[in-house]
C-alpha cells in the first residue's frame, strides 16, 4: 500500500474581491511565499474567534485551495467549522477589511469577529 502525499482541500470560498485584495497586499509586502490562513481558535463573546493572517508555512495535517495563484490554507482542526464559509472584503463607508460569512455559525457578536 502507498502512502499519497495528497493534500486536502477545504470549503472556504474566497471572492475575486477578496483574492484581489490579499494579491495586492503581498505585491506592497513583496512576498511571493506567503499564503492567507484561516483559522478557528477558542475565545471571544460567542465561543469561536476567526483568525486571519498571512502565514509562509505550511503545517502537517493544512487543507489548501488555490483562487488565481492566491492560497487559502485552513488547518486541520478548522475545517469543520468554516466548510462553507466566504471570505470578502468590504470596502465602504461602514466598514473596510475582509469579512467572513460562515453558514456554520449558529450565533456570532456584533463585531462578526467570532460565533458559536
Amino acid at each position: 500500500m502507498s502512502e499519497t502525499t495528497e493534500t486536502a482541500t477545504h470549503g472556504v470560498l474566497l471572492t475575486d474581491v477578496a483574492a484581489g485584495k490579499v494579491r495586492s497586499l503581498l505585491e506592497q509586502e513583496g512576498r511571493d511565499d506567503l499564503r492567507l490562513r484561516v483559522a478557528v481558535q477558542p475565545g471571544g463573546c460567542s465561543g469561536l474567534i476567526y483568525q486571519l493572517y498571512f502565514d509562509e508555512r505550511v503545517l502537517d495535517g493544512d487543507a489548501l485551495k488555490d483562487y488565481d495563484g492566491v492560497e487559502v490554507v485552513v488547518d486541520r482542526m478548522s475545517v469543520p467549522y468554516l466548510d462553507g464559509a466566504t471570505i470578502d472584503f468590504a470596502d465602504t463607508i461602514e466598514k473596510q477589511g475582509f469579512t467572513i460569512d460562515n453558514p456554520n455559525a449558529g450565533s456570532s457578536c456584533a463585531c462578526g469577529g467570532s460565533f458559536g
